[in-house]
């Protein structure tokens, strides 16, 4: 009993210590964030983020190895969203990702780019105008395409299809927020996201007929 207890013990010590740390993730994040939303990415340094948080700048980079990471926080959850869905779904993997897409879209999901709110539109701003986060942001498109080419049978063909189903979705993403972002209603830019949308997935299970059914996985 008590080794059993000391277990649970240490679990929950455990636990702990990963809340705190994706907590600190996250404080640290936000605060870069409102920063470099408030004065420009390049015109923060990174000292003056960890000063702001509250912990010294060694402390900061063993979190945050490079400042770009700092904004890309954001998203990380969202590199293995295609392969956790793909895994997940019993339809074919276009199916279920076809469907997530135009879910995304019916509730202005943020990631889709169709979503007008004040501090999302700083944020992809902020992204998608400052060159070093553009750059950095490659990198999160690399390991969302390995985790699907993953979900997908990792040969060559999976990691083919993974690049064209990966790429669909930015570039699908990138034209709904550039409208939001020259000042279109969310709901008038809808119909048309959805239609391009519908269209672009027809397109991938055309070009991918195999990846239209669930018995390739």
């Amino acid at each position: 009993m008590g080794e059993t207890a000391m277990g649970r013990t240490g679990t929950g010590e455990l636990g702990l210590r990963e809340r705190k740390k994706q907590r600190m993730y996250q404080d640290v994040s936000d605060i870069a964030v409102r920063l470099f939303l408030e004065r420009g990415f390049d015109a923060v340094s990174v000292a003056e983020v960890a000063a702001e948080a509250g912990i010294s700048k060694p402390t900061l980079f063993r979190y945050f190895p490079a400042k770009e990471d700092l904004v890309l926080h954001r998203i990380a959850d969202h590199e293995t969203e295609a392969a956790r869905i793909v895994t997940a779904a019993p339809a074919g993997p276009l199916a279920a990702l076809r469907r997530h897409f135009l879910d995304g879209l019916d509730r202005a999901d943020p990631v889709t780019g169709l979503n007008d709110h004040p501090q999302v539109l700083a944020f992809h701003t902020l992204l998608y105008g400052t060159p070093a986060l553009v750059a950095r942001a490659y990198g999160h498109l690399e390991r969302s395409e390995a985790a699907l080419a993953e979900a997908l049978g990792g040969d060559l063909d999976a990691r083919l299809a993974a690049g064209q189903i990966i790429a669909v979705q930015r570039i699908l993403a990138q034209d709904n927020w550039r409208r939001i972002a020259a000042g279109e209603a969310v709901e008038a830019v809808r119909p048309e996201a959805v239609r391009v949308a519908e269209r672009a997935f027809d397109r991938l299970e055309t070009g991918l007929p195999y990846l239209a059914t669930s018995e390739t996985r």
